[in-house]
């Protein structure tokens, strides 16, 4: 928590708004984004966990092909590609009868890592006007925001945060974050020391990226909460080589919070869980039949390490608790995700 020291907006010894020091220490000239290792090199998302998550990014892929009536070219957009990892695992497993007419693009600040597919177009921002589907995975928690707290009133006040992580309390919130918490977070009656995250920024920058598409589905995966259990402190914290560590806007740790999902959705959209979603994208985490290990001990072994990656991907104490942001841009999203393979 901030310490019971005011400061103003304007304050001297390097102090900022979490957002501004955020947005340097990540994607600055010398930000953690933009470090040789990339993102991989600190922490394991979905995408490192298993395969599978691809095969099941390509099988959605496939159902908004189907559900567009196979168009003569098709965008699958991976927002925060990190250095290339999903979207090259999509083209490996793309089936030829799609791979002739499929678009790839990677939506990355950082430069384009050596040895990525050529098919692929590199770029800072998703491309406009285009068919197909659009993934962020975990790319909003890493949308910079404002944090805010309440005083020894009750009042909700801007966090301010020093280069070293050092925070104090600065002026009342108020206008659009004032707005948005009142919608979203509300603080009225917390006690001192309650926080939030003021999500308007994210809900901005999933707008403008759903936005880009003239048709298809856009998903955002991303850890979440939803506004009846929001966390009475916030989330927001940092991490470096594995481990979670105390947030410092340096460059040295990746900062994230945890996303308002709901308050991001735009009309149509609707949030389920990632256990959900990939169980209807055909991620099945059963274990294979005793039967087939006196039979056959090889893919008895091969199906159980499957079955195994499967289910780190859907365990509700893990990554299947990640929350998916369903966005239809011209379409019904049931048959697509929440609806047998092949719907």
């Amino acid at each position: 928590m901030a310490s019971g020291t005011s400061a103003t907006s304007g304050a001297t010894n390097g102090t900022r708004t979490w957002r501004e020091a955020t947005e340097d220490a990540l994607y600055g000239p010398d930000g953690f984004y933009r470090r040789p290792e990339g993102p991989a090199g600190h922490f394991r998302t979905s995408v490192h966990a298993s395969p599978l998550y691809a095969g099941a990014v390509v099988e959605l892929l496939c159902r908004v092909d189907a559900a567009l009536g196979h168009p003569a070219e098709l965008a699958f957009t991976d927002v925060g590609a990190g250095r290339g990892e999903l979207v090259s695992g999509v083209l490996e497993r793309c089936p030829a009868e799609l791979a002739g007419r499929l678009r790839p693009y990677a939506v990355e600040l950082a430069d384009r890592p050596d040895g990525l597919d050529p098919r692929v177009t590199w770029l800072d921002a998703p491309p406009d006007g285009v068919d197909g589907l659009l993934f962020a995975n975990e790319w909003l928690d890493n949308v910079p925001l404002d944090v805010a707290e309440t005083d020894g009133g009750g009042t909700p006040r801007q966090v301010l945060v020093r280069p070293d992580g050092e925070e104090l309390l600065g002026d009342p919130v108020t206008g659009e974050d004032a707005g948005w918490l009142a919608r979203w977070w509300p603080l009225e009656g917390a006690p001192p020391g309650s926080r939030a995250e003021i999500g308007h920024p994210r809900d901005a920058a999933w707008s403008r990226a759903v936005g880009t598409l003239r048709s298809g589905l856009a998903v955002a995966a991303d850890y979440a909460h939803h506004r009846a259990t929001r966390p009475p402190f916030g989330t927001l914290t940092g991490f470096r080589e594995g481990r979670e560590v105390r947030p410092v806007p340096d460059g040295s740790c990746d900062i994230t919070a945890h996303v308002a999902l709901d308050a991001c959705a735009l009309p149509g959209g609707s949030v389920t869980t990632q256990r959900e979603a990939l169980r209807a994208l055909g991620v099945d985490g059963s274990r294979p039949p005793l039967s087939l290990a006196s039979s056959d001990p090889a893919a008895y072994v091969r199906a159980l390490s499957t079955a195994g990656e499967a289910t780190e991907l859907t365990s509700p104490a893990g990554l299947g608790a990640f929350g998916w942001l369903v966005q239809p841009v011209g379409l019904a999203p049931a048959g697509l995700i929440i609806g047998p393979a092949g719907a």
